[in-house]
């Protein structure tokens, strides 16, 4: 079932049918997301799992697992399924159910990316070309100050800012990238409708409204400890890279950093004193695990767009999509939005490319948005 790219368009809702079988299927004993993934390549769909036979089922499954997914369904789910519905009927909620048009593209690469996401306000933004930030939720003053400053830069030069609306960094990094063009994503280790930490109550709100909030976990989920380790994996899973500004030597942040790397993403790092604690996690990640040591935005920058650019195969400036793009650009400044409706391009598609354009001095970013040439 392969996933499509988020896009800007009218998102089709999830159907009560579909979401029954997802939620169901989250709810069987002894079912994890590894085996969830492999059952409905097996089968197809929701509904034809279901139908299964017990014998169909002990093709990909031990005997007490397809008893378990036959079993009658719990009293509760319909009431959940209703409510659900209910929730993503509100004006900028939307379901996005893996396999179908509007699931992130980058999570969808995962190994066993969630089945079902949640999600309030710019969904867009989950198909941009974005950084994660993370870092100590007790984080120094200057450590606050360096990633909302750091955010706000990188936001300002067209990545979304990922984060977990944890205290500390997470709060910084979030109100850094509110504050630019790319603006900001939280993942939370909540149901959509629980705020944690209740102090972040007018932060997310915001989020909600100017960026993104999404979380996997079914309505009334509260902050259980088990829940931010899964939550972390998409707070990475969504990024080019994870930035951690802040960690104590068994910081969770660590936890983010690695999960990033075993994802085929960047993995940077903000060095500090030799004597301070908080410094001490992210000198591991630079001395053992391979981070790159970063001392401002444009190191993250010039690497990104080294990256893009190699992963898209750009060549010299005479490249064809290059000479395109500078064609329809001409003597004038454009939105990524028009330049995207003229070169007949999705904007997700189109972000990245400009960022890496621009990285390498052939185009330059103006207020409002727009883009011009750059005449050498």
């Amino acid at each position: 079932m392969p996933a499509t790219e988020c896009e800007s368009s009218q998102l089709q809702p999830v159907s009560a049918q579909a979401l029954a079988g997802c939620l169901r299927l989250q709810q069987v004993d002894g079912v994890g997301l590894q085996t969830a993934h492999r059952l409905l390549r097996r089968f197809g769909s929701y509904a034809a799992l279901f139908e299964a036979s017990y014998e169909a089922l002990l093709d990909c499954l031990r005997p007490a697992q397809a008893s378990a997914l036959l079993a009658a369904p719990a009293p509760a789910l319909a009431g959940l399924v209703e409510a659900t519905l209910r929730w993503q009927a509100q004006p900028g909620h939307a379901l996005l159910l893996f396999g179908a048009p509007g699931y992130p593209p980058l999570l969808a690469q995962l190994p066993a990316p969630p089945l079902l996401l949640y999600v309030q306000g710019r969904r867009e933004l989950l198909a941009q070309t974005a950084l994660a930030i993370v870092g100590s939720r007790n984080a120094s003053g200057q450590g606050r100050l360096t990633a909302q400053r750091m955010a706000h830069t990188l936001s300002d030069a067209g990545l979304t800012i990922i984060s977990g609306l944890a205290l500390g960094i997470d709060a910084a990094a979030h109100v850094g990238g509110l504050a630019g063009q790319g603006s900001t994503v939280a993942c939370i280790g909540t149901g959509p409708d629980r705020i944690y930490p209740a102090c972040h109550g007018e932060l997310a709100r915001r989020i909600a409204v100017e960026g993104c909030m999404v979380s996997e976990f079914a309505l009334g989920t509260p902050p259980l400890r088990d829940n931010f380790p899964r939550r972390n994996r998409l707070i990475s899973g969504l990024a080019a890279g994870v930035l951690v500004v802040e960690a104590a030597a068994k910081s969770g942040s660590l936890i983010t950093a690695r999960l990033a790397a075993d994802q085929g993403r960047e993995v940077y790092a903000i060095p500090g004193s030799i004597h301070a604690t908080l410094a001490r996690g992210c000198h591991q990640l630079i001395r053992e695990d391979g981070a790159k040591l970063v001392e401002s935005a444009d190191d993250i920058l010039v690497d990104l767009g080294r990256l893009q650019r190699a992963a898209a195969g750009y060549g010299p400036p005479d490249d064809g999509f290059v000479d395109t793009v500078l064609a329809a650009l001409g003597q004038h400044s454009a939105t990524a939005d028009g330049l995207a409706s003229q070169l007949g391009q999705s904007v997700a598609e189109l972000q990245g490319q400009l960022l890496a354009l621009e990285l390498a001095g052939l185009i330059e970013r103006l207020p409002g948005g727009q883009f011009q040439r750059v005449w050498q």
